[in-house]
């Protein structure tokens, strides 16, 4: 990569191009949410192999009939998914035999039920883990980057990162907030365990370009300007993170494509997780730096 390549000279129209994407996600993601599974929300889910006896109207009112307040019911290509009230173990047979008699005995795929005191318990741990990991990150990368040459600041440093990963996250949660609403996809408990290992390879591909400015902020000629040491810094480190990125999301395609549906939203999850993660660490965490630190430099001369 050419080290010429003056990549710090469009840094307002990156971060303009960030929040453009940002918007509509953020948008459906305050007025619809998410579209949560039961391992938030509680409750119970029944998947059947797809017949053509197995309508909706006459699910909705076999099951009515038993006492079973029917919340949804999704016919897919091969596969019909009812989601109800939490089914206690009393019920779970009895529901059971009625379907079987009512539709010929259709294939009962999977059947899960989450308690809503569980689902109440999952949704306040993910938020949890994500204050955390937060919290945790900024005081690291503030502690690691502590012989940062003055006047520049470690904490500025760790700030940046944190706005790049937090784009990440938005950027991921309002897509799926995007999905969820036209597409009705759901988001489980493994789509938070995307977001956090998202959330850990944004902040490892920053650290990693953050890292070469301060190193060059100690060997570059002085008389360089902070955004001309961060531009030579990314081009530099531009080669490995989009190499690092594509072997990472060919495996993860590989996946999507050919794994099973029970991870296809993880899967999903980290393939936009990590596309967004490697522009974020170059084209959002860079820029704010630059920017903010060449903000506290011009009040500083005045």
């Amino acid at each position: 990569m050419n080290e010429n390549l003056n990549l710090m000279k469009h840094k307002i129209a990156y971060l303009v191009f960030s929040a453009l994407i940002l918007v509509p996600g953020i948008f459906f993601l305050l007025f619809s949410g998410l579209n949560l599974s039961i391992d938030f929300t509680g409750g119970s889910v029944f998947r059947y192999q797809k017949t053509d006896a197995l309508q909706e109207e006459v699910i909705r009112s076999t099951l009515n009939t038993m006492g079973i307040e029917v919340e949804s019911v999704r016919i897919d290509q091969n596969e019909v998914l009812i989601r109800t009230k939490p089914v206690d173990s009393s019920q779970i047979n009895s529901v059971k035999s009625k379907m079987a008699a009512q539709f010929s005995d259709p294939k009962l795929l999977s059947f899960e039920t989450v308690g809503p005191t569980v689902g109440r318990e999952t949704t306040k741990n993910a938020f949890v883990a994500l204050i955390w990991a937060s919290v945790g990150i900024l005081l690291y990368i503030a502690y690691a980057f502590r012989n940062v040459p003055k006047p520049y600041s470690s904490f500025r440093f760790g700030a940046s990162a944190i706005v790049a990963m937090l784009h990440d996250a938005f950027a991921v949660l309002g897509i799926f907030a995007i999905l969820g609403h036209f597409f009705e996809i759901e988001v489980d408990g493994l789509f938070i365990t995307a977001l956090l290992t998202i959330i850990g390879f944004s902040v490892h591909d920053t650290i990693v370009v953050f890292d070469r400015i301060r190193e060059n902020l100690g060997k570059l000629p002085t008389s360089w300007s902070f955004e001309s040491v961060v531009n030579y810094s990314v081009a530099e480190t531009l080669n490995r993170s989009i190499a690092t990125s594509l072997t990472v999301v060919m495996t993860l395609l590989s996946l999507y494509l050919l794994g099973g549906q029970t991870i296809k939203v993880f899967v999903l999850a980290m393939l936009i997780g990590i596309i967004s993660g490697t522009y974020s660490s170059i084209f959002t965490a860079s820029p704010i730096l630059v920017i903010w630190e060449e903000y506290i430099l011009r009040r500083r001369r005045k």
